[in-house]
């Protein structure tokens, strides 16, 4: 009688599991990337805000080193996120298609996959990071200045790869199981441990770097934990974490790979990206009265402001991630097109607001970061142009999504790359040697080759922007035709 009993409450609990992921196939797309949306954003703006308050504790702790020193470690730390965003996009998107056709023990297998996949590139990538240190940190930008602390400040680091892969790769995989709140506070709980960390550590104890770095691992620690805990024992999960799924399978790793391609080459892209910019930094501002160290801290600083107004928008583009996979293994077309242009229509209207935010405020933004004297007017200009085109950023964001999400990863590649690479590296060196040799019409607003490193990001953007907005059209032509199809059919 009890083991009957016992056998009810299974069905039932899987009854309601099943219909928690459903539901991505028939409830109101506005309700539901609203539900999504939330937890997402909220979620990626307090880890964002931790970054913001690491550099402000860095900032008053340390000084202008500690804001060069994160700024040196920020292209490692870009790298091992890469890692966790190939095997945790990759692994959510397959996953979140996989539900979409009805393969619920698929979607184990994937889940499976990615956790042994975790576990062995966490391990790869703190051995490299720790046996190639001089050449990473000697690559990374850092002077004699900064040497000591950015070489405690990765090692450090480096020891928690593992709980950063999980805390925010398999987070994905929570969001697909349909409980965008439980992702939320996984990722919340960790943050804000680091950021109470960070104070005691860096400003109570005068831990400086290592305190820091310490602080972001143990945060890190306890998302891990909460995530994996979900997989593995919450009844509440649609789809488990099992033993048994736990070998590689060429087929599935395969396809994890190259769903999560986009999203990878994006991180590795950024992480390029930062390692040429603070060479380019530390050469232009060895040149300009700022200095290098002084050019690093004050780049640093717009980098982590740009950063935490972008992540609401890259919070819609997450949220939206499952309902373009599952509708779109489903076929259900019109609900894709609709969940394309309200996330749309929802990243517009943020950059649009963080952009007057930034506009109206740009000396006490500036300010808080302790950055003060010639260094804060070089920092405001920065800043204001940088985000210059914030409003519309976003449409790249939620293409470069949705092609990931709907299983055309090569197309989602190709956006991903084309800001950070094709467009963003080549300005970096171009507009240097202009506003140094040439007298270019239009780009008479830079009075030192130092300014001409921030003003490659606006032009980026908008090279970027029309490249989404073409691809997009082209899409949404398809999409029409096989709705007007599936019309006809029916």
């Amino acid at each position: 009688m009890s083991e009957s009993k016992s056998n009810t409450q299974v069905d039932i609990q899987e009854n309601i599991n099943a219909k928690q992921v459903n539901r991505l196939g028939t409830a109101k797309i506005s309700r539901l990337l609203l539900e999504f949306a939330i937890p997402s954003i909220i979620g990626l703006v307090v880890n964002g805000l931790y970054n913001l308050v690491d550099s402000i504790f860095l900032g008053h702790g340390v000084g202008e080193v500690g804001l060069a020193t994160a700024t040196v470690a920020m292209p490692t730390m870009i790298f091992s996120m890469a890692m966790g965003v190939l095997i945790g996009a990759g692994g959510n998107a397959l996953a979140a298609l996989k539900l979409g056709e009805g393969k619920h023990d698929d979607a184990e297998k994937v889940l499976g996959n990615a956790f042994t996949l975790t576990v062995v590139a966490a391990v790869v990538c703190m051995l490299l990071v720790n046996v190639f240190m001089d050449p990473v940190l000697r690559i990374s930008g850092a002077t004699e200045v900064t040497w000591e602390h950015a070489h405690t400040f990765v090692r450090i680091i480096s020891f928690g790869f593992i709980l950063q892969f999980f805390g925010m790769g398999f987070n994905n995989f929570i969001r697909t199981a349909g409980d965008p709140n439980r992702a939320l506070y996984t990722m919340v709980a960790g943050t804000v441990l680091c950021i109470i960390l960070n104070y005691l550590f860096v400003i109570v104890f005068k831990w400086g770097i290592a305190g820091s770095a310490w602080a972001t691992v143990i945060g890190q620690a306890l998302s891990a934990g909460l995530v994996l805990w979900y997989f593995a024992f919450s009844r509440k999960a649609p789809f488990k974490l099992k033993r048994k799924h736990l070998p590689i399978v060429p087929r599935l790793v395969g396809s994890i790979f190259a769903l999560g391609s986009a999203s990878f080459v994006l991180q590795i892209a950024a992480a390029i990206l930062n390692l040429i910019l603070n060479n380019q930094l530390v050469y232009y501002g060895g040149l300009d009265p700022i200095g290098a160290e002084g050019a690093q801290a004050a780049i640093g600083v717009v980098q982590r402001v740009a950063m935490f107004a972008f992540f609401p928008i890259l919070g819609v583009a997450m949220a939206a991630a499952p309902l373009f996979g599952y509708n779109y293994g489903a076929q259900n077309f019109v609900r894709v097109r609709s969940a394309i242009l309200l996330s749309m229509a929802w990243v517009a209207a943020i950059g649009v607001f963080f952009w007057i935010l930034i506009h109206l405020f740009p000396e006490q933004i500036c300010i808080i970061f302790g950055i003060k004297d010639e260094l804060l007017l070089f920092t405001i200009d920065a800043l204001k142009v940088q985000v210059f085109f914030m409003p519309l950023v976003g449409l790249q964001v939620v293409a470069a999504n949705y092609f990931q999400s709907s299983g055309q990863p090569l197309k989602s590649m190709f956006l991903s790359l084309t800001r950070q690479l094709l467009y963003l590296i080549p300005l970096l060196y171009l507009l240097p040697l202009l506003a140094t040799h040439l007298n270019v019409p239009g780009l008479s607003a830079m009075d030192s080759p130092l300014e001409g490193l921030y003003y490659a990001f606006p032009i980026a953007d908008i090279l970027s922007i029309v490249t989404a907005g073409t691809l997009m059209l082209l899409e949404f032509r398809k999409l029409g035709r096989r709705i007007s199809l599936s019309t006809q059919i029916t």
